[in-house]
């Protein structure tokens, strides 16, 4: 799955991943994350999610990142937004008000792109990537992202027999097994949802499961 097959499923609306309004477990379950207004929030593999337009709402700063410069234009236009374009090899940077987005690859990412990073929003980031991507993905998140930051992750369970992602299942010891080390993680709530997901059905799907979950920043041995 490289880059080219993201931009490949944007430039023929193959994105059934976006939805069209604000993800109901963001709303429900970011407040208990007990942040501040002003908290700065990072969204890997943002696409034109309206979350980060929500998240942007509440106050908070707010910085994704995004392979397909054409789903970041379509963010701004279909909401109406004239962005800043500025290039800052190797990426090239759409900001209006708090919101920046950084068109480019994921993992050219640094710690100096993330500064100040307090939270993070994964709904369709970790589930995107196949198996054999996501312990790349998990170290270089544990690497660019600031070690206080906490984590609202989203993810989606199913028998991986039944149909091919992505988006890929992402069980409970898989979630303990990439972020385990550094993070506590908190079951906040399951959802049983194959009945609100008739595409899934049509890919051959009997059970799906979404997971929310929390991930707190365990404190550091003080040498």
């Amino acid at each position: 799955m490289t880059p080219e097959f993201w931009l490949d499923r944007w430039r023929h609306g193959e994105i059934g991943w976006h939805l069209p309004e604000i993800n109901v477990h963001l709303q429900e379950f970011w407040p208990g994350l007990g942040l501040a207004p002003e908290t700065l929030v990072f969204v890997p593999l943002c696409g034109k999610t309206l979350d980060l337009l929500w998240l942007a709402s509440r106050g908070h700063g707010v910085v994704g990142v995004e392979i397909s410069e054409l789903g970041v234009t379509e963010l701004f236009a279909e909401n109406a937004l004239e962005p800043r374009v500025t290039e800052t090899p190797p990426f090239r940077t759409y900001a209006v008000d708090e919101l920046r987005v950084l068109v480019g690859d994921y993992f050219d990412l640094t710690p100096a792109h993330l500064e100040g990073v307090g939270a993070v929003f994964d709904r369709a980031s970790l589930i995107a990537l196949p198996p054999q991507m996501r312990p790349a993905y998990a170290e270089h998140f544990k690497t660019i992202v600031p070690a206080t930051a906490k984590s609202l992750l989203i993810t989606l369970d199913y028998d991986q027999t039944e149909m091919s992602g992505p988006p890929f299942s992402v069980g409970r010891d898989e979630v303990q097994a990439r972020f385990g080390d550094r993070y506590d993680i908190e079951p906040l709530a399951s959802f049983d949802v194959i009945d609100e997901s008739p595409g899934f059905r049509r890919r051959g799907l009997t059970a799906l499961a979404e997971h929310v979950w929390k991930l707190e920043p365990r404190p550091r041995d003080v040498a």
